[in-house]
């Protein structure tokens, strides 16, 4: 599940970025996306289940940190750090969570880490760096770019977490319709929708790259970014940490940036470099290495 879920957010990418070519700002992409999150998922629990919609006082807390320090958060520093770095350095200290995740693990809950972990992380992030090419990015770093990307971190690995947490007790779909429900109040807040761009959602876009002679409406791209980008591998997700820990989940979860660039190579003519192609094959090592770790 947390492969699959990893799958659909690198093929997701490709996706948003198209929306974003549109003219579409960054900060508008993340409020679509967490209010369509919320009454998809919010409309699956009210007809499946309804009860599992109650909310005891005990949740709140949980839930209103889940949603805007974690699903929310972890969207908008994304956003404030490419705005002053690379997009691959960004993502590379971004995926500094699931070591943030195994050192929560080891000193606070005081779970025992095997050995093997410590060194699957060294090597998905070695697999990154190869995969984002930091050393042949040759640009000077903004000291508050790394900070909100480091930021941005904290807060993936803050949500992993609380899922983990709240999972226990809580079914996946009611547990993130709440997380998106709050994530969307606080964007409501931030950017009211009524200033929301008019028409932007209802123009055609071509698909570009290798697929630049189609043509698609851009709430269809938008609707497959909340449906199969946000709803489904959320879900999938979430319900992994019924089975697996927070760190094996977040390692696997760095399969995304390795799926990214092969949809990017695929679809938008992104060139690979054998460098990255041997990132790439470091990563799939370092997730295969943590699922020995049981």
């Amino acid at each position: 599940m947390a492969a699959s879920a990893a799958v659909l957010w690198g093929v997701n990418g490709a996706v948003s970025k198209t929306i974003l070519a549109t003219g579409l700002p960054a900060d508008r992409l993340a409020q679509v996306r967490s209010l369509g999150a919320a009454v998809g998922l919010a409309a699956v629990v009210a007809l499946t289940a309804p009860a599992r919609l109650r909310l005891t006082r005990r949740e709140l807390p949980y839930l209103l940190v889940f949603g805007i320090a974690g699903l929310a958060f972890v969207q908008w520093f994304y956003f404030l750090a490419i705005d002053r770095l690379a997009i691959g350095i960004a993502l590379l200290i971004e995926y500094l969570a699931p070591l943030l995740v195994a050192l929560w693990a080891r000193f606070v809950y005081h779970d025992s880490v095997r050995r093997r972990i410590w060194v699957a992380l060294g090597l998905a992030l070695a697999g990154l760096g190869l995969i984002v090419d930091v050393v042949g990015g040759g640009e000077s770093v903004s000291t508050a770019g790394v900070a909100y990307a480091l930021a941005g971190a904290f807060a993936y690995a803050l949500y992993v977490l609380l899922a983990e947490h709240v999972v226990g007790g809580r079914d996946a779909v009611s547990l993130l319709a709440y997380g998106f429900a709050f994530a969307s109040v606080f964007w409501a807040l931030i950017a009211p929708w009524r200033s929301f761009p008019p028409g932007a959602l209802t123009k055609t876009t071509s698909l570009g790259g290798n697929l630049h002679t189609f043509h698609l409406p851009v709430w269809a791209l938008a609707l497959w970014m909340v449906v199969l980008g946000t709803m489904i591998p959320f879900f999938l997700l979430v319900n992994a940490l019924r089975h697996i820990s927070a760190t094996r989940a977040g390692i696997v979860a760095m399969l995304e940036p390795v799926v990214g660039a092969l949809v990017g190579w695929a679809w938008l003519s992104e060139s690979l470099t054998s460098v990255q192609l041997v990132g790439a094959g470091v990563v799939l090592v370092a997730i295969a290495l943590a699922q020995t770790a049981r």
